[in-house]
């Protein structure tokens, strides 16, 4: 993998690069659409390459472990050959699944205990077996084995919760050198900083992180229910400290101006499952503002979903008849709005990056940002 940055704007730390991997190349910023069991809901493969425009995607190592399965994977030739999606592939390690699963899970240092959402069977993570299983997906970028902490977090947890994170990370690099990829192309490892809300474990941590030297960095632990200018705060601390040269990944994350202002702040990737969850739920992010589309208000408006979207599902489509569609219980109302949700996201930071180039992003921010959040 190979990370060229293209540009800096002048008023703020935003970033333009070009990421290049086995599979392609990335234009950072970039946002990338959570296809957590190698499929992003609602949404097919041409259409994301095609409507979307999506450059990467996401799967999750502990959803694909558990369906379809190790076996179907490798039988498969990994999650590129399984899917049908021949661009780059990230894969989370798990950690957040975990944190998710508190009710079912132990953290020990060995690893994690966990009990199978889907029929209780017991399992245990570890670092190195994440590795192996990331192997077997074949994702481009795999992530490093971590403990997400919850917010609010009492400092000694969070502390505690940082330290086994990083023996963990060694754990995970140790075992990435005695592997190799299975499916001819190469994996890069991005190790994940942790610390919750408390400045002093965030430096820690991303000192801790720059050092180990990976080839591109995470920021984790954020967008768990924290304050935005808590999340703010700590992602401007940890950028400050992570190497310029290298790309910079906040998990998670997340509204249109989390990601605009983020990106201000020196990010380069960004995934959340936001666009396609509140899509399906007739929540849509236009460049006008949000819309509830299942609101009584739309009915009689024949208008487009947005006039100003190149997206067939945000031009073609009427504010009224996807309305109408929603309040039928047809899935085509969550095609067309998970599709128009990811194509504003993916057209927002692409619009985004052509403003650090022109060296005009800080004021377009600002300007934007206001818009975005309007409730329409």
């Amino acid at each position: 993998m190979n990370f060229e940055l293209i540009s800096t704007d002048s008023a703020s730390s935003a970033r333009a690069g070009v990421l290049t991997t086995d599979h392609g190349v990335i234009n950072t910023p970039i946002f990338m659409p959570v296809g957590t069991v190698g499929s992003v809901k609602a949404v097919t493969q041409e259409q994301l390459r095609q409507d979307v425009k999506a450059q990467i995607i996401l799967g999750n190592t502990y959803h694909l472990y558990l369906r379809p399965g190790l076996e179907v994977l490798s039988a498969a030739g990994g999650l590129h050959k399984f899917n049908g999606w021949e661009k780059p592939i990230l894969t989370d390690s798990g950690g957040y699944q975990v944190f998710s699963l508190a009710a079912n899970r132990k953290i020990k240092e060995e690893g994690v205990v966990f009990q199978s959402h889907i029929d209780g069977s017991r399992h245990l993570f570890t670092p190195e077996n994440v590795m192996d299983i990331q192997r077997t997906i074949g994702a481009d970028i795999i992530m490093a084995f971590d403990e997400c902490p919850p917010y609010p977090s009492e400092y000694r947890y969070a502390k505690k919760s940082m330290e086994l994170t990083h023996r963990w990370l060694d754990r995970c690099i140790k075992r990435l050198g005695e592997t190799t990829p299975r499916y001819g192309h190469e994996q890069t490892l991005f190790p994940i900083v942790q610390g919750s809300t408390f400045k002093d474990l965030r430096t820690i941590s991303a000192t801790e992180i720059a050092a180990r030297g990976c080839a591109g960095n995470a920021i984790g632990g954020l967008s768990v229910g924290e304050p935005e200018q808590d999340m703010y705060e700590m992602c401007a601390l940890v950028c400050n400290i992570l190497p310029a040269d290298k790309p910079r990944y906040l998990m998670g994350v997340g509204t249109p101006w989390n990601i605009l202002e983020n990106i201000a702040l020196g990010v380069d990737m960004f995934d959340c499952v936001m666009p396609t969850r509140n899509g399906r739920n007739g929540m849509l992010f236009t460049w006008n503002g949000v819309i509830n589309i299942k609101n009584k208000k739309w009915a009689t408006d024949f208008t487009p979903v947005d006039e100003h979207s190149p997206c067939f599902a945000s031009r073609d489509y009427s504010k009224a008849y996807l309305r109408h569609l929603f309040a039928a219980g047809e899935y085509l109302g969550l095609t067309l709005a998970s599709i128009h949700n990811l194509a504003f996201y993916l057209e927002l930071i692409t619009e985004a990056r052509a403003q650090i180039l022109a060296g005009t992003y800080t004021a377009w921010k600002n300007k934007m940002i206001p818009v975005l959040k309007t409730r329409l």
